[in-house]
């Protein structure tokens, strides 16, 4: 606390991003990083442009990038918004769009970053309890709302909706904006952005910081009709007009254009996620059916925290949450096989250590 601060920092409760651990031969399974480096056209891309124009700003609309991603989705180009990764295009869309006298609706488990934004901005919401499988209900959004948003999968359970069901939620609340962040979509869920044309209250949020294997680069864009982006734009504009450096457009774009790429490499970590829920079922957990680059997992028999105490004594991080109803849960990001390898075996020793 600070007499110095404005009254808003002592009221807010910020966001806790996944640890960054430095420690010698880690297995880090805790924040939905890819596994697997970048496309090497990324690379490519980046080294061309490492040269004297740095000393110019970026193209403040990043008009390259966003012809990319019209293309690669076949939307228009004044359907694109692109921001400082999904973060950023999130935080300009609840100031922009979502911040409404009615409430704001989102499920009570997921996206800890969107109860953030609400203490920011002064947003008031509700959420919506996940149902009895850890499944969103659409039914329980059928209430007034000054707008919607849900990830697609689910954050941290990895479950999906299918599109009849977010077509559903657009029919009920047509005079609302329903957000869908698509953060995992490319693991197996159906994206919403086909939708979009029909549905002028309907933005889709998306990043290269998952499939793309660019976390570290930052670059996330949304997709909506023109009055939604231009909403987005003025807020964006307002805030900072040059969100994406002139490295990180260029890398975006090579990793947008190389599609060859993005399948071979979803299609790796969805078998690998495969694999590794059918090891943690033989080894009695619970995972839930996911769609992301995670598993969502319990022991009926051990404790969550201390599961991942003691996988961090050996080395192995996986994302554990105090918040009541998962706090037995464990998230663990897809590693490489020989990772998520190594992560069974770090189990099997614990759990044989614990029956021991």
């Amino acid at each position: 606390m600070s007499r110095f601060w404005s009254p808003i920092v002592h009221s807010l409760t910020p966001y806790v991003p996944g640890e960054q651990p430095r420690m010698a031969n880690l297995i880090k399974l805790n924040t939905n990083e890819c596994p697997y480096g970048p496309s090497p056209k990324v690379i490519e891309a980046i080294r061309a442009a490492t040269n004297d124009t740095l000393r110019l700003y970026p193209d403040p609309t990043a008009h390259a990038l966003c012809t990319a991603i019209a293309t690669a989705h076949d939307v228009p180009v004044d359907h694109v918004f692109v921001g400082n990764g999904s973060d950023e295009v999130l935080a300009h869309v609840f100031q922009g769009l979502l911040n409404h006298d009615a409430p704001l609706l989102f499920p009570d488990i997921t996206y800890s970053f969107y109860p953030v934004y609400c203490g920011l901005y002064g947003i008031r919401h509700e959420t919506v309890p996940l149902d009895s499988a850890m499944g969103i209900d659409i039914a329980a959004y059928r209430r007034p709302c000054g707008g919607i948003i849900l990830p697609n999968p689910n954050a941290p359970t990895g479950i999906a909706l299918g599109l009849d069901e977010i077509c559903t939620v657009l029919r009920d609340h047509p005079e609302a904006v329903v957000v869908v962040d698509e953060a995992y979509v490319d693991f197996g869920a159906e994206t919403a952005i086909p939708l979009v044309a029909e549905h002028p209250n309907l933005l889709v949020v998306r990043t290269l910081s998952k499939s793309s294997a660019l976390a570290g680069l930052r670059v996330g864009y949304a997709i909506g009709q023109p009055d939604l982006i231009a909403a987005l734009t003025r807020i964006k504009d307002s805030f900072n007009s040059y969100p994406l450096d002139r490295l990180a457009q260029v890398g975006a774009i090579a990793a947008i254009e190389d599609r060859e790429w993005l399948a071979n490499t979803s299609a790796r970590i969805i078998s690998s996620r495969n694999r590794l829920t059918d090891s943690l079922g033989k080894m009695g957990f619970e995972v839930l059916p996911s769609r992301a680059n995670f598993v969502f997992a319990r022991h009926p028999d051990r404790d969550g925290a201390q599961l991942a105490a003691a996988l961090r004594a050996r080395a192995i991080i996986v994302r554990h949450f105090r918040t009541p109803r998962i706090a037995q849960w464990l998230r663990i990001t897809i590693g490489t096989d020989a990772e998520c390898q190594a992560l069974i075996q770090g189990l099997a020793d614990v759990l044989a250590l614990n029956e021991g």
